[in-house]
């Protein structure tokens, strides 16, 4: 196919210029090779493509026909390489990142901000997804870059970006001791509020308590952390967050944090690349950004 190509690009030229000579001359090869160029191509298209004269070359009805589709095809390769090189200079593009609402409004808008503003010409898509359904996605190829809690899959390289902790809190007024240490025991027999089964980080704080003997028993299960905030708030029991996405309803004395007597291990939400693939150039550049101006994530846990 590639020689074939080339032989389309020696008769769209003939055809243009309608010279033998002429078209050599702006393809800077020898008249005998085009001519060859040309035969090669009639003989393997069974068809009868320029009629020749003294004065030069002209097309046949078949290679008129032909013709129009040749140039057609070749102006879109042009195109298509000329888009590839504006790309390649972060000139336009498409730029997709799968994270999940929460840490694209905690973590990635000033990043995203700072990047369109560099870059006005790549668009941005942002796909929301917990970290199981971003990492699906970035193995499929239906993201470029993901942001995952603690990714494990070996197909994946990921660099930490932010630490997170696993908390417990309830409303100011709630009926408990806050300056009390609470033992894991303690915490599973409030009425508890916690995210749905498939997200991350309630896997994760399960699997801590069952590691301890204690099992988790929620009476309240939702999709969204606004809402477990939102619940704790007025009063329907103790919800297990994240700190750092609720520090600042804490700071506003809504909520109030329990003291614990054990230490649950922090995590850090990573980006994450396939291993091995080479990003494109509009990832490679945001990926370059978020690392530079993002310190490498702390993994202490938090003090009780």
């Amino acid at each position: 196919m590639a020689v074939k190509l080339e032989l389309y690009r020696v008769f769209k030229e003939v055809a243009e210029s309608g010279n033998i000579s002429a078209a050599a001359k702006n393809l800077y090869i020898s008249q005998s090779a085009v001519s060859q160029s040309i035969k090669q191509l009639e003989t393997a298209l069974q068809a009868r493509l320029f009629a020749r004269s003294p004065r030069g070359v002209t097309l046949t009805g078949e290679g008129q026909m032909l013709y129009q589709y040749v140039r057609s095809a070749l102006g879109l390769l042009a195109t298509g390489e000329d888009k590839l090189s504006q790309a390649q200079q972060l000139l336009l593009g498409t730029l997709t990142i799968g994270a999940s609402d929460t840490v694209t409004s905690f973590f990635l808008v000033h990043h995203l901000d700072a990047f369109h503003r560099l870059h006005p010409g790549i668009r941005l898509k942002i796909v929301s997804g917990r970290s199981a359904k971003v990492l699906s996605m970035l193995k499929s190829g239906a993201v470029d870059i993901a942001f995952a809690s603690s990714p494990t899959d070996p197909a994946v390289e990921h660099w930490p970006c932010f630490a997170t902790h696993s908390v417990f809190v309830a409303g100011s007024g709630y009926p408990c001791d806050f300056d009390h240490l609470h033992t894991r025991r303690e915490i599973a027999g409030f009425p508890l509020i916690l995210l749905e089964r498939k997200a991350s980080s309630r896997v994760f704080l399960e699997q801590d308590f069952l590691k301890s003997g204690v099992t988790l028993a929620p009476e309240i299960e939702l999709s969204s952390r606004s809402l477990l905030v939102s619940l704790a708030r007025i009063g329907l029991g103790v919800a297990g967050v994240t700190l750092e996405f609720v520090q600042k309803v804490l700071d506003s004395g809504d909520i109030r944090l329990l003291r614990t007597d054990f230490e649950i291990p922090a995590r850090s939400v990573d980006l994450c690349t396939l291993r091995d693939v080479t990003p494109t150039a509009a990832a490679a550049a945001f990926m370059e950004m978020v690392q530079s101006q993002t310190p490498e994530a702390p993994v202490s846990p938090i003090q009780a």
